[in-house]
């Protein structure tokens, strides 16, 4: 009978957990993991090209599943590859385990070759590192790993010697089922009374709803109506209570539209559900409740007049009972008049004679997209500009899903995560929508997507610039330098690789391109030629950003479209009473 040994013992507990791939690059002191999922038959190796990718990929499949995700590097390089993508899995509050291998332990502190300190080099990008320098640390040390992911969620990361995941195993693996799913947290009753007085005494209330209101919708929306009160999102939260809201009035921040923050600032009261924006400089500063089932992040952007510690379905359940007057309507359709006048000004950017322009305006694609997208597909976004294009034009209905480096950042983002979701994702169709810089910088896992055959569409929106990094130095006043680079033929790199893919410059091409491309039984790349000059602005602008604006010369700032939401709020505009 064979040995069993730490490898294997690893991937039992992987196992247990309810993980079912590992995503990451073979090589040295990894191999003897390597050959305990080759031996196990149930857990698959994902082999990624680089392991920043894997560790992307793995956020991508936590977020979508709620499940432990893995992710491997092997030792020195391979562990430092794995950094990008561990901080926004944290930062995203994506349970992910990631296994770093480690030098031989007996050359530990030698200086040997790739030695590198795992654990202070995750310390930032965990919630959790510990090292399993001997085998009778094992299986434990791992199902304490295990459990730090899941009961974050968050990242955990566990360091194996080559060496040791080699020797034999010392103690039994035995069993054990983790916890692996969060408990409500009540809010405390007196907070809940003292919510509900807040609230009784403002005329005007104004919410502001993030991530945290997923599962709470209803709750949400009740409210509202009990308040007569408009409801704004941060982009996080737009998934969960954007669509067939009657109260929706927009995004606040940089990405923003709509009269979002006209009902922040105009309020009596704001009230933050589950939102931990970090963009203070866009909130009112004043005359805020926040409602968090995280402690931590209460206080943390905005003072406040209230704080109070729970999930939002059940802190609104409890305290909706308590409300007891009716309130005026004057401020709900005054806001929702506004939103829509918002929206309006703004449809001529994407609807007069758009057709016909060439390059390609983004705005104009990023519709057709929303338009031909399956009603249930995954859509991961680069950060940059993709990000305004989908803020702006992908229009959620519950089924949908947008994922991104909203927390953390990272550029390239879109197409690793693409993968995760594809793995996730039990069929659905994946949009990766991806910038050219971002791609770029992660080309490889075009090979990936092909290898494995997944079901992703990757957008590659090509205008040969950083066109968020241009923006931002317009903003300051300074001329657009650096952003710029030569053209690249994505589509004819994809081809290369043996994936479908198409190279689209002229505007009335894309709907068919799009349309194709999300009909074919696999993975397709459709690369848009798409407007350098075509950027966006806030909503909402400082005069000294003005100022930047006008110094910064020869480049035409267009104000972004907004998609199919014009409906929903000239929809709920009907249903105002009119004078």
């Amino acid at each position: 009978m064979a040995r069993e040994r730490i490898a294997d013992q690893l991937v039992q507990v992987l196992r247990e957990a309810g993980a079912r791939r590992i995503y990451g690059v073979v090589g040295d002191s990894l191999n003897p993991v390597v050959d305990a999922v080759r031996r196990s038959g149930d857990l698959e190796w994902v082999y990624v090209r680089n392991e920043e990718a894997g560790a992307f990929a793995a956020a991508a499949e936590a977020q979508l599943t709620g499940g432990l995700a893995v992710c491997a590097g092997s030792c020195g390089p391979g562990n430092t590859h794995l950094v990008q993508g561990l901080y926004d899995a944290r930062r995203s509050g994506a349970p992910v385990l990631a296994l770093a291998s480690q030098i031989p332990s007996r050359q530990l502190g030698t200086g040997y070759f790739q030695e590198t300190r795992p654990e202070a080099l995750f310390a930032e990008a965990a919630d959790f590192t510990a090292e399993i320098g001997q085998a009778a640390r094992m299986p434990r040390l791992a199902r304490i790993a295990v459990q730090h992911a899941l009961g974050g969620p968050g990242v955990s990361v566990l360091v194996l010697p080559g060496d040791v995941a080699a020797a034999s195993a010392e103690e039994p693996t035995g069993h054990a089922v983790p916890c692996v799913g969060p408990a409500t947290v009540h809010p405390d009753p007196a907070a809940v009374h003292d919510l509900a007085r807040l609230l009784n005494g403002a005329e005007k209330v104004a919410l502001f709803c993030g991530a945290g209101v997923r599962g709470a919708r209803d709750q949400v929306l009740s409210l509202a109506d009990a308040l007569n009160a408009p409801v704004g999102h941060s982009l996080r939260g737009k998934e969960w209570i954007q669509y067939g809201n009657p109260f929706d009035v927009g995004m606040i921040g940089l990405l923003g539209y709509g009269a979002c923050h006209d009902a922040l600032h105009q309020a009596d009261l704001v009230l933050m559900l589950g939102c931990d924006f970090p963009y203070d400089e866009f909130l009112p500063g004043r005359s805020t409740v926040q409602v968090d089932r995280e402690a931590r992040r209460l206080g943390r952007r905005t003072p406040l007049e209230l704080a109070v510690h729970g999930d939002v379905g059940a802190t609104l359940e409890a305290v909706l009972p308590l409300l007891d007057r009716p309130h005026p309507e004057d401020f709900l359709f005054d806001m929702l008049r506004r939103h829509e006048r918002a929206l309006s000004r703004v449809v001529e950017a994407y609807t007069h004679d758009i057709e016909h322009h060439r390059p390609i305006h983004p705005e104009y694609a990023a519709r057709l997209l929303d338009e031909e997208a399956p009603e249930d597909a995954v859509f991961t976004v680069d950060t940059g500009m993709n990000n305004v294009w989908a803020a702006r034009y992908l229009t959620p209905n519950g089924r949908r899903r947008i994922i991104g480096s909203f927390t953390h950042g990272s550029m390239a983002n879109a197409l690793p995560h693409a993968i995760g979701a594809a793995f996730a994702g039990g069929g659905r169709r994946v949009i990766s929508l991806s910038g050219d810089g971002g791609l770029s910088m992660l080309l490889g896992e075009l090979i990936t997507v092909r290898q494995n055959d997944l079901p992703v569409t990757v957008v590659v929106f090509n205008n040969s610039s950083l066109g968020m990094v241009k923006l931002e130095m317009m903003v300051d006043g300074l001329p657009a330098f650096g952003t710029d680079h030569p053209p690249v033929d994505y589509a004819a790199v994809a081809r290369a690789v043996g994936l479908p893919a198409v190279r689209v410059e002229d505007p009335g091409a894309v709907r068919g391109a799009l349309a194709d491309a999300l009909a074919a039984d696999g993975p397709a790349l459709v690369e848009l030629v798409t407007d350098s000059n075509a950027l966006s602005i806030p909503a909402r602008i400082k005069a000294d950003q003005v100022k930047g604006f006008a110094l910064s010369a020869g480049r035409s700032v267009l104000e972004g479209g907004v998609g199919s939401m014009i409906e929903l709020a000239r929809s709920n505009l009907r249903n105002i009473p009119r004078p």
